[in-house]
């Protein structure tokens, strides 16, 4: 058994760099935590029509790996069948832009999110609509970068800093969100340079995974 972790973009930088940021949670994690590239997604969800393409293909590698999943993790802050997969599967299922708005409001009053591109922010924005949550939203900005943009550690490097301090200085937020999955390389660097708590949502859902296995299995005992 294991958490499975599905990076919905066919780029396998994003998967090995979203697998180096939840490396650490494996040690406390009761079962291995696996990740997957799914390789007939787009290089890089950054429309809604890239968000609806990838649903059917995502729920059919996750019923290839349903027999051996304690959890799942759809690694795409649009949470693409999110809905969808909940309903086929009776193990938990996370979505990493659902978790990372949950864990900011536990971490901060207003939170900040960072896009990849304009077009993505109506998209979030819906999103927190529909959470009911964007009166602790101070803003969502976009980098201006696409996801395969984001491997060039220079130029992402300045833009999330400059992203960042426009939320922190001029939004008021107290806590950041990156965006996408492919910005977790920059995590700790972002975080260090802003002197705020910034939340990579693949960690921030692998963390709920881990912790809805943990409560299970005290449900179980008790």
């Amino acid at each position: 058994m294991a958490i499975h972790v599905i990076n919905p973009n066919s780029l396998t930088d994003v998967t090995e760099g979203l697998d180096a940021a939840i490396a650490p949670m494996r040690a406390v994690c009761s079962v291995p935590i696996e990740t997957h590239t799914l390789i007939q997604g787009p290089p890089g969800i950054e429309t809604q029509a890239h968000v609806d393409l990838v649903v059917a293909p995502l729920l059919a590698q996750a019923q290839k790996l349903r027999a051996t999943a304690s959890a799942f993790v759809i690694a795409c802050y649009s949470d693409p069948g999110l809905a969808t997969l909940r309903e086929q599967m009776d193990v938990p299922v996370m979505g990493i832009a659902e978790a990372a708005i949950l864990t900011a409001m536990t971490m901060g009053q207003r939170f900040g999110v960072i896009s990849i591109g304009p077009k993505s922010i109506p998209r979030h924005m819906r999103y927190l609509g529909a959470m009911g949550v964007t009166d602790r939203l101070a803003d969502d900005r976009a980098l201006g970068l696409s996801v395969q943009g984001l491997s060039d550690a220079q130029v992402t490097q300045a833009r999330l800093l400059e992203i960042g301090t426009a939320l922190r200085d001029l939004d008021g937020a107290d806590v950041l969100i990156l965006g996408c999955a492919g910005m977790a390389r920059y995590r700790a660097t972002l975080e260090d340079a802003l002197g705020l708590p910034v939340i990579d949502p693949c960690q921030a859902a692998t963390a709920m995974a881990i912790g809805a296995l943990a409560l299970h299995k005290a449900q179980k005992g008790s």
